[in-house]
């Protein structure tokens, strides 16, 4: 397989991911910060399902943050990896179990709005905090499972200039067809299991809640309007920042197999936007969520 080097969208890479990821790691370390300051100051008597759940997105969040230093200094260095193969499949792992793990925490946080509202008498019974941290430490274990491969099939591999690339082994030149095909296969895994199917049970929730909302004649017309837009930005979020990332991804891989050379430029640049899209969830997270509450308390109050 063919590297990107002879791409002339490389240079953009690099200029575009270390001035994005700059700006993240600032609003990411301390939105989620502030949130989690809200969630166990604010929250700390009625400490429920979602601030749970959102105590472990936001969580996840500040600790892949922590990790963007080392991908700034590799693409300000013109994509020269200087920190060792161990360094690197951890960097990697580190981001896709913050990806998956915010994409579940996501389904989970819209699942218990659905419960809450469309179904408050089961959700009052059968829905709490206690078991809401039983859910999260399986979604945690789950999604570690579904990333361990990327242990397996990321490593450095040297590039042009004598520098050394932290990527995924399909795009160094001496990866095998067998290799590549497996790396593509994996990744349409975790496009399904990860991000599509969360998503649309994210979306019904979301959709069922809106609806019963809507109908309601108990909560004013405020309220619902407040819930509707809450609604909206949590379904616009997860489908900007996720479904790109993972469509292009997958399309890029199967050109760089199949269609050796079409991946370059366009599709390429369209990658790195779709990258810079899918880490930015973790700068907004915190106010969608942290501003939800009360919105959903209310209109909760009134079902």
């Amino acid at each position: 397989m063919s590297d990107n080097s002879s791409c002339n969208a490389v240079e953009f890479q690099e200029q575009f991911l270390s001035s994005m990821y700059s700006i993240q790691i600032c609003m990411a370390v301390i939105s989620n910060l502030f949130a989690l300051w809200l969630l166990v100051t604010r929250e700390r008597n009625n400490w429920h399902t979602s601030v749970v759940l959102s105590c472990n997105l936001a969580i996840s969040d500040l600790l892949y943050s922590l990790t963007l230093p080392l991908l700034i200094d590799y693409y300000v260095k013109e994509m020269d990896w200087l920190y060792g193969t161990a360094a690197c499949k951890i960097e990697r792992f580190l981001f896709n179990c913050n990806l998956y793990v915010s994409i579940y925490f996501i389904m989970c946080i819209s699942v218990t709005r659905y419960m809450a509202i469309v179904h408050p008498f089961f959700s009052r019974n059968n829905v709490s905090p206690a078991k809401a941290k039983v859910a999260s430490v399986i979604i945690w274990m789950f999604v570690i499972a579904i990333s361990s491969p990327v242990l397996k099939f990321t490593s450095t591999c040297p590039a042009a200039n004598n520098t050394t690339h932290c990527v995924l082994n399909s795009y160094c030149a001496t990866t095998s067809q067998d290799v590549a095909n497996s790396i593509f296969y994996y990744k349409v895994f975790l496009a399904v299991v990860g991000c599509f199917v969360p998503f649309l049970v994210t979306f019904l929730s979301y959709a069922a809640l809106f609806r019963v909302v809507w109908r309601n004649p108990n909560i004013s017309y405020l309220v619902k309007r407040k819930v509707a837009l809450m609604v909206f930005a949590a379904v616009v979020l997860s489908a900007i920042s996720f479904l790109p990332y993972h469509f292009i991804q997958c399309y890029y891989l199967y050109a760089r197999v199949n269609e050796p050379g079409s991946e370059c430029n366009s599709l390429y640049m369209a990658y790195q936007v779709s990258k810079g899209l899918v880490t930015m969830n973790m700068c907004i997270h915190p106010m969608l969520y942290v501003a939800e509450f009360d919105n959903i308390r209310m209109a909760c109050c009134r079902s």
